[in-house]
């Protein structure tokens, strides 16, 4: 996995990731630098690495139960084995009316104590947190085996200002 920092802002990095197991293996990185209350928005194409980052955070947190989409049931929760925060994981994807339709499922009241990671939530869920981490991924689209993702985090907010997110790199 390579890293590169972005000038300026130790709290946004760009990773090169080239596998399914470099994916998960910096969700289980990144997932050392998450705490309660952390709002995690990841963006990408279908098939990008979304759910596959996230289940390398649930094994970095240390997590009940095997991650998958929550694509039909839109948020799974579960729960630490141990002493950390619980893993919510949501799936906007199928959300069409942004924050009222987030705030019907409660959200807001897990985040404070729980870990949340929205996929496709990028325009839906910004107004839970000030801050937030923003998970960008890119691939190659169309008729391709590339494994090879572009990964771009950027911290924002307050909560975020100290945090080397180079210390991500493999």
């Amino acid at each position: 996995m390579e890293v590169t920092a972005v000038p300026h802002n130790p709290a946004e990095a760009r990773l090169t990731v080239t596998s399914p197991e470099q994916m998960r293996e910096l969700g289980r990185r990144l997932a050392k630098l998450l705490r309660a209350g952390d709002l995690v928005m990841l963006t990408g194409e279908l098939g990008a690495g979304k759910t596959t980052l996230t289940r390398g955070l649930g094994e970095g947190l240390g997590v009940r139960g095997a991650v998958t989409s929550p694509t039909f049931v839109i948020a799974r929760v579960h729960p630490s084995l141990g002493d950390g925060p619980p893993l919510v994981h949501v799936d906007a994807y199928r959300l069409s009316g942004g924050l009222d339709e987030m705030e019907d499922l409660d959200l807001d009241v897990s985040l404070p104590d729980s870990v949340m990671v929205v996929e496709w939530g990028e325009g839906k869920v910004e107004e839970l947190a000030e801050d937030r981490l923003r998970v960008v991924i890119h691939r190659a689209v169309g008729d391709t085996t590339d494994e090879v993702r572009q990964v771009t985090l950027t911290g924002l907010g307050q909560r975020w200002t100290d945090t080397d997110l180079e210390t991500l790199e493999a």
